[in-house]
C-alpha cells in the first residue's frame, strides 16, 4: 500500500482526520481539490457556539485540532448563556477568515507523516468487498488500507440565485463531479440536501449609529485546554446586532417567486436551525422582525459578515433587501448570498464508527454524512480517523457513549435517527447535558485521548497534576466547617444572607447563590496552600453547586447502560421475529444497532419491540 490511510477533502473534518491519523504514527495522504482553500470557512467565520463550543473542546480533550487552531488570532471571544446553568454554557469565537486557514495549511507542511496533493477523486479501488485507494481525475491512483471520504459540500455541487444555477461549490469553487455517481454505482444510498450563506457588506458602506453593539467576554477563554495567551477584550473585533423590518420582508414576500428554494428549482432539504431568510418569513409569518449580526470577517478585509440573512434570492431583490436594513441605504456588496446543494449519503449506510457497512475501509466524515456545522464535521473527521487507525491495528472499535460527550450524542442520533435535513448538533438533543458541561471536557475525555495516542504525555501530566489538586480542594471543602468569626459573618451579610448561627461546612457554604470560591479561601488555612487556574476553579465550582444534580444524572445514565452492554447478536433475524411491530422490524434490519441501548433510540421503534428484542437475544434466537 502506498498509504496507511488516505484522506479525500481538505475541509474541517478532513482536516481533523488527516492530523489524528498522522499524529498517530500512520502515513497518511490529504487530497483536496485546492490547497489554498484547506481549512475555508465558506460560511461564518465563526468557531463554536450553543453545544458546538462544547464540542471543540471534546475534540481538544481527544487530541485534535479544531481549538489549537481557533485559540491563535481570533477577533472576538465569547461565552455564551452565562446567565444560564453551566450545561447550556459555552464558548462561541469569530475567526479571521484568512488567518484560520493559513494556519491550519502552516501545520499541514510541518507534520511528519502527513502528505499533501491538490486532486479530484472521481473513483475507488475496491474489489469485491473492501475499499483500498483512490483514482483522480488525472489518472493517478493511491492505495491505502482505508479511505476517508470528508467531501463537505463540493460533492456534486450547485450553486442556487434566483433562476440561476452554477455547477461550482462554496466561494467559486469547482464542484467535486464523478465520485458521487461511483458511490451510487456501490449500492450506496446518496440524496441532496440544501445549504446557503449571506452577502457580505463592506464595512465603511455600513451606519452603525442605530445598531446595538455586541461585544466579547472579559476573562481569559479559550477552546483549548492547553491555550496560555489570551487576546484582551479591548483588542477584540465589535460585532453587532440590528433587526429586519417591515420593508425587508415586504420586499421578500413579493418576490418568493424569484427565490430558489420557493420556485421549486431546489430539492434538497434546507438546515431546519438555520433557515434563510425566505423561509423565516414564510415559516414566521407573525414575527414583525428578525434580528441580524453583523460580524467582521478579518482584519485584512472590510468585508462583515450578515448573520442571519442566508438567501437564494437574484441578484437584484438582494439589492433591494439589503437596502432596507436600517444603516444600510448605501451599502458596497462585497458578495451576494447563495444557497448550494450537494451530495451527502444516508445515514442508514454507516454504522458507530462511520464506517461504510457495505464497503470495509471506507469511512466518511463531515457533511457528507447528514450534517451541517464546522465543529459537527470535525468531529466527525475526528473519530473516523481514530476508528479507521483502530481497525487497520486490528483493535476494537471506538465509540463514545451518550453520557460521555456531545459527539457521541451526535453519532447516535444520525445512525439511531437518522436525518432528512442537515443534522445540527444543539444542547436539547443532550439528556446528560448537565455532564457534557463546557468546563469537564477534559475530565472525560483526555485519559481516552492520552491512550488513543493523541494526546501528548506533557499535556496528559498536566491534566492529571491539574486533577490531583481539584480532588484536594473539594475533599477540603467537604470536611472544614466554618466557625463564628467576624470576617465570615461580614461576608455571608454581603452577599445577602444572614448571620451563620454555628458551624456550617465549607461546600454547603459554597453552594449558596453568589458565593464564589476565590472569596472564601481566605477563611480557609487548608486551601491557601492549593494552586488552581481559572479553569480548575471553574470545575470545582460546578461540581460543588451542582453536585445533587450531577449525581442524579449520574445515576440516570448508569441505568441506561445497562441497555447499552446487551449486545445484539450480529446475525439476528429481525424481518421474521415474531412478536415485533412490522415498523420495528424494517427500522433495525436497516440499522442494525449493535445494542439493545442503541436499538430503544431508533425511530418507531416502542418499549413492547425491546421487551421481544431482550427476549429474543436471552433465548439465542437467530
Amino acid at each position: 500500500m502506498d498509504y496507511s490511510l488516505i484522506v479525500v477533502g481538505g475541509g474541517h473534518a478532513g482536516l481533523e482526520a488527516a492530523f489524528a491519523s498522522a499524529h498517530m504514527g500512520e502515513k497518511t495522504l490529504l487530497i483536496s481539490l485546492n490547497f489554498k482553500k484547506v481549512g475555508n470557512m465558506p460560511c461564518n467565520p465563526s468557531i463554536g457556539g450553543s453545544a458546538k463550543g462544547i464540542v471543540v473542546r471534546e475534540i481538544d480533550a481527544l487530541g485534535g485540532m479544531m481549538g489549537k487552531i481557533a485559540d491563535i488570532d481570533y477577533l472576538q471571544m465569547k461565552m455564551l448563556n452565562t446567565g444560564k446553568g453551566p450545561g447550556v454554557q459555552c464558548l462561541r469565537a469569530q475567526q479571521d477568515k484568512t488567518g484560520y486557514p493559513e494556519n491550519f495549511q502552516k501545520e499541514i507542511l510541518n507534520t511528519p507523516n502527513l502528505t499533501y496533493t491538490d486532486g479530484e477523486v472521481v473513483d475507488l479501488i475496491h474489489d469485491d468487498n473492501h475499499v483500498y485507494g483512490v483514482i483522480l481525475r488525472d489518472g493517478r491512483r493511491f492505495t491505502a488500507y482505508a479511505v476517508i471520504l470528508t467531501t463537505g459540500t463540493y460533492m456534486n455541487s450547485t450553486i442556487h440565485r434566483g433562476h440561476e444555477v452554477l455547477h461550482e461549490g462554496p466561494d467559486n469553487e469547482k464542484s467535486s463531479i464523478g465520485l458521487s455517481d461511483k458511490l451510487k454505482e456501490m449500492g450506496i444510498n446518496i440524496y441532496r440536501l440544501k445549504t446557503g450563506t449571506p452577502p457580505r457588506i463592506a464595512k465603511e458602506s455600513i451606519d452603525f449609529t442605530n445598531a446595538s453593539i455586541q461585544p466579547g467576554t472579559e476573562g481569559k477563554y479559550a477552546f483549548s485546554y492547553e491555550t496560555d495567551t489570551f487576546i484582551p477584550l479591548e483588542k477584540q473585533e465589535l460585532c453587532y446586532l440590528i433587526y429586519t423590518t417591515s420593508e425587508t420582508h415586504e420586499i421578500i414576500r413579493k418576490h418568493l417567486d424569484d427565490s430558489a428554494l420557493y420556485s421549486g428549482q431546489i430539492v434538497g432539504a434546507g438546515p431546519r436551525y438555520c433557515p434563510s431568510i425566505e423561509a423565516k418569513i414564510v415559516n414566521f409569518a407573525d414575527k414583525e422582525r428578525h434580528q441580524l449580526f453583523l460580524e467582521p470577517e478579518s482584519r485584512n478585509s472590510n468585508s462583515i459578515y450578515v448573520q442571519g440573512f442566508s438567501t437564494s434570492m437574484p441578484v437584484e431583490v438582494q439589492d433591494l433587501m439589503i437596502r432596507s436594513l436600517p444603516g444600510f441605504e448605501n451599502a458596497v456588496v462585497l458578495k451576494y448570498g447563495y444557497a448550494i446543494e450537494y451530495d451527502a449519503i444516508h445515514c442508514e449506510e454507516y454504522g458507530p464508527t462511520l464506517e461504510i457497512k457495505k464497503w470495509p475501509g471506507l469511512y466518511i466524515g463531515g457533511q457528507i454524512c447528514g450534517t451541517s456545522g464546522y465543529e459537527e464535521a470535525a468531529a466527525l473527521g475526528l473519530m473516523a480517523a481514530i476508528n479507521a487507525v483502530f481497525k487497520i491495528r486490528g483493535k476494537e472499535p471506538f465509540i463514545l457513549a451518550r453520557d460521555e460527550a456531545y459527539i457521541g450524542v451526535m453519532i447516535d442520533d444520525l445512525i439511531t435517527k437518522g436525518t432528512n435535513e442537515p443534522y445540527r448538533l444543539m444542547s436539547s438533543r443532550a439528556e446528560y447535558r448537565l455532564l457534557l458541561r463546557h468546563d469537564n471536557a477534559d475530565i472525560r475525555l483526555s485519559e481516552i485521548g492520552y491512550q488513543i495516542g493523541l494526546l501528548p504525555e506533557k499535556r496528559y501530566l498536566a491534566f492529571k497534576e491539574k486533577q490531583v489538586s481539584i480532588q484536594k480542594a473539594y475533599d477540603i471543602l467537604n470536611k472544614v466547617y466554618l466557625g463564628k468569626r467576624k470576617e465570615i459573618e461580614e461576608y455571608a451579610i454581603s452577599k445577602g444572607f444572614n448571620e451563620l448561627k454555628g458551624g456550617i461546612l465549607a461546600s454547603e457554604f459554597l453552594k449558596r447563590p453568589g458565593v464564589k470560591y476565590l472569596e472564601i479561601v481566605n477563611f480557609i488555612e487548608e486551601l491557601q496552600n492549593i494552586s488552581l487556574s481559572e479553569t480548575a476553579v471553574e470545575q470545582l465550582e460546578v461540581m460543588v453547586k451542582y453536585e445533587g444534580y450531577i449525581q442524579k444524572q449520574l445515576k440516570d445514565a448508569a441505568r441506561s447502560k445497562k441497555l447499552e452492554s446487551l449486545k445484539i447478536p450480529k446475525d439476528i433475524d429481525y424481518l421474521n421475529m415474531n412478536g415485533l411491530a412490522l415498523e420495528a422490524r424494517e427500522k433495525l434490519n436497516i440499522i442494525r444497532p449493535l445494542t439493545v441501548g442503541q436499538a430503544s433510540r431508533v425511530s418507531g421503534v416502542n418499549p413492547a419491540d425491546i421487551s421481544i428484542l431482550i427476549l429474543n437475544i436471552k433465548k439465542g434466537n437467530r
